[in-house]
């Protein structure tokens, strides 16, 4: 029970990445507190937490919208008084996501739901961890935050490059205050995400990918890492990477 005592806030706990982040880091012996958009969802991510034995919050809230996440920083300061772990995974793609496609307001979709969101929950967040000098953020970025390509969208690829960059200047302004913050940029992990995809992506294929518990187990190791050590950044992606496999058939 690494985790015993700590409180841990996840983003996008749902499902996919953040449900499995949630009963991982429970599973520690943090209380999770839980936030998205459909309290229904995360009424059934709490239900398999207490399930387990573990302690869970529900507290919903659209994530793209600043004050919106500011109130729920609120609530936690005031029931629990502290902050231990923050998982920034709230995240979304769009089908019209090529540029001949992409419009003024599915821009501000993709970039409110990856980019401002993450924004909006470190500056919620720093005040609690600076006041007691310690604190680890986990950020959900992407294989796409690393490498340009065509298969995530400009909007995503660039909202996701800038949560990479936003981790990485925390840990430049912050580490004096004992927080730590890692950028986890997986490829593709077979979430519901994958349902917007332009191109279905069959059950054959989501089964090679990494799948959301991969993840939360990275999550939770990083949570649970000693307060001298900061991960700062992890690509993590599945073996048989599709990307790799594509060029490979071009080459012949």
């Amino acid at each position: 029970m690494r985790l015993d005592g700590k409180i841990c806030w996840i983003t996008g706990a749902g499902s996919g990445i953040g449900e499995a982040a949630a009963l991982a880091l429970a599973g520690e012996g943090a209380t999770v507190v839980l936030t998205g958009r459909r309290a229904a969802a995360l009424e059934a991510v709490a239900a398999r937490v207490r399930d387990a034995g573990g302690t869970a919050q529900v507290q919903p809230a659209d994530v793209s919208v600043a004050e919106a996440v500011q109130a729920v920083a609120a609530g936690i300061e005031r029931r629990f008084g502290r902050l231990d772990v923050l998982v920034s995974n709230a995240g979304g793609n769009i089908s019209a996501r090529a540029w001949g496609a992409l419009t003024p307001a599915g821009v501000d979709e993709v970039i409110g739901a990856n980019l401002a969101s993450a924004f909006y929950c470190v500056t919620a967040a720093l005040p609690m961890m600076r006041a007691q000098r310690d604190g680890v953020m986990i950020h959900t970025a992407s294989f796409a935050g690393r490498f340009v390509g065509l298969l995530s969208g400009p909007a995503y690829t660039a909202a996701k490059h800038g949560v990479v960059a936003m981790s990485h200047s925390i840990n430049q302004a912050e580490c004096a205050n004992g927080i730590r913050s890692t950028a986890v940029c997986p490829g593709e992990v077979a979430t519901p995400i994958l349902d917007r995809r332009p191109v279905p992506v069959p059950a054959e294929e989501r089964a090679r990918m990494l799948q959301a518990a991969d993840c939360a187990d990275l999550i939770r190791y990083i949570a649970c890492l000693p307060p001298h050590v900061c991960l700062n950044e992890v690509l993590i992606t599945p073996t048989w990477n599709r990307g790799y496999i594509a060029a490979q058939h071009e080459r012949g």
